[in-house]
């Protein structure tokens, strides 16, 4: 998935958390809600202002909005993790192991 439409379904997904409409947050960032639209399907990208106005009125930082890699589909998290198990040292494979088993139950 590109990172435009990544984007806007962070955007949607952090709009939602705070309880708000597109109507109501449009107006709030100062933009048609059919541009807020068009951001959160991933057609537009938004300018650097509003995106500053965005995290702004969802009281997060700037850095948050592009947090979204738990957004990709399934097969590109599992391949994610595949990769970087190769990566890990005994130890962490053993606590992430203590993770899984736990949550399995």
């Amino acid at each position: 998935m590109d990172n435009k439409k990544l984007l806007g379904k962070r955007i949607k997904e952090l709009r939602k958390l705070s309880d708000l409409t597109q109507e109501k947050f449009s107006e709030m960032i100062g933009i048609e809600t059919t541009s807020l639209s068009g951001i959160e399907s991933g057609r537009h990208f938004p300018s650097m202002p509003t995106l500053e106005k965005i995290a702004n009125n969802l009281n997060v930082e700037l850095k948050t909005l592009f947090e979204f890699n738990h957004l990709q589909p399934i097969n590109e998290i599992k391949q994610d993790i595949i990769k970087n198990i190769d990566k890990l040292d005994d130890n962490q494979i053993k606590l992430i192991y203590k993770f899984f088993d736990g949550i399995s139950k």
